[in-house]
């Protein structure tokens, strides 16, 4: 670090924070980076990445793409290489294996899939040594009297930090977002969209034994009425990552929890009227299983990203439901676009004006992308389980519609989003002189 440069605190340690600060110390900036674990770690399985993704981490850095591609999986038969998934029929009763296919989307690059903690792993490796603190679960921060003093960062072990600027990386649970909207805000917490997921990891010999390969080694979506069932390959096509996807009224038990202990005996339960490729699918998983309930921030969205020398990015601001497979990509979107602000000469030569007047100008430019984003999976969600209203079991529709949604992800352009929001720096540091 160069002490005679602001600090920026970077809080959480996840995919987003890490990249983040990835993005940052490579143009120079100064960066302290806390983490509530006592060590990096990323916790789920499969996590996909679409186009606009892959150009945001390159604009993060270099170093971030080719780490990437160390651990991206894709679809393993050349023919579909370009394939992001097939949606078939799995409520039907066709022969396991021999699904009809009621439409395909596809892109110039096709699915690419990452084990999360496998992805997590590359990242870690491209952060300075040194600027890492584990152990330190934000409690809350104080905002400074003037421009001369510094943001206080309390954490639950009792000590303090002291930064210039503080971003908040912490995730759908994010103790960010919450002191920034106020702990009793409906908004301070992620709320339950009555979806839940099982999900597994089944070796891939034994998918393509049960399945066959065409089936297994490629990215397919099964859909159905009230679920979905999606499986893609990951870990160099080794493994086969399985969905499931339910949708029930019933509330969910333990709000604080956002997974709960579950069998394999009731994903047969839930998917008891899908078809006989997802009974196969389920008979192979572990036979215990966790649940994992599905939340977002789609009920009360944040009405700014920023407050003063504070700002949050990725899930802490605009935590999504994982329909799209876009969720991961919009935060490598908002890394780049924040590292381009607080990199430019306009808004380091500000000093603390500067912070303010990039994360306003980060929010300004964010919102409306990502807020759409999280709205849109949960139509696609739907979609899926042909619970969309205008369109339900209508396959023509939900796939002509799902493609006009996805290819809005997919054709983002992330030199556009940062030349767009360098092209507001002049105005913002006016606002805030």
């Amino acid at each position: 670090m160069n002490p005679t440069q602001p600090v920026i605190a970077v809080v959480g340690g996840g995919i987003s924070g890490v990249i983040l600060t990835i993005a940052l110390t490579r143009r120079g900036l100064n960066v302290q980076l806390y983490e509530q674990a006592a060590k990096f770690g990323e916790i789920g399985a499969g996590v996909a990445f679409g186009p606009n993704a892959v150009r945001a981490m390159g604009v993060c850095s270099p170093d971030v793409t080719r780490a990437f591609e160390t651990v991206v999986t894709r679809n393993q038969s050349p023919e579909k290489q370009q394939v992001w998934f097939d949606f078939c029929d799995g409520f039907s009763d066709y022969p396991v294996g021999e699904e009809k296919v009621l439409f395909t989307l596809a892109n110039e690059m096709g699915v690419m899939s990452v084990h999360r903690a496998n992805f997590l792993d590359a990242m870690v490796k491209l952060v300075p040594d040194g600027i890492t603190q584990f152990n330190k679960r934000l409690e809350s921060i104080e905002e400074p009297d003037s421009l001369n003093d510094k943001v206080k960062i309390k954490f639950q072990d009792g000590t303090e930090a002291l930064a210039d600027a503080v971003i908040g990386c912490d995730g759908i649970k994010s103790r960010t977002r919450a002191w920034m909207l106020g702990q009793n805000h409906p908004g301070a917490k992620p709320v339950y969209t009555h979806k839940y997921a099982y999900r597994g990891l089944i070796p891939m010999e034994k998918a393509i034994e049960a399945l066959g390969e065409q089936n297994a080694k490629n990215a397919k979506m099964h859909l159905g009425r009230d679920g979905h069932f999606l499986t893609f390959p990951v870990q160099g096509g080794k493994t086969m990552n399985v969905v499931a996807f339910r949708t029930k009224s019933d509330p969910w038990p333990d709000q604080s929890r956002m997974t709960k202990p579950s069998t394999k005996e009731a994903a047969f339960a839930d998917f008891k009227d899908f078809g006989p490729t997802v009974q196969k699918i389920i008979e192979l998983l572990e036979p215990n299983l966790d649940i994992w309930g599905i939340f977002d921030t789609g009920d009360h969205p944040m009405a700014a990203y920023n407050k003063g020398r504070v700002c949050v990015v990725g899930d802490a601001a605009h935590a999504t439901s994982p329909h799209h497979g876009a969720g991961a990509g919009i935060c490598i979107e908002d890394s780049a676009v924040l590292a381009e602000l607080l990199a430019s000469p306009e808004i380091r030569a500000a000093g603390m004006r500067g912070f303010e007047a990039a994360f306003q100008i980060f929010s300004d430019c964010r919102k409306e992308r990502t807020q759409w984003l999280v709205q849109s999976s949960r139509r696609s969600g739907d979609l899926y389980e042909w619970r969309a209203k205008g369109v339900e079991d209508d396959f023509e529709k939900i796939g002509a519609e799902c493609k006009e949604r996805c290819e809005k992800i997919w054709d983002g352009q992330i030199e556009d989003m940062c030349h767009d929001a360098l092209s507001c720096v002049a105005t913002a540091l006016q606002r805030v002189n």
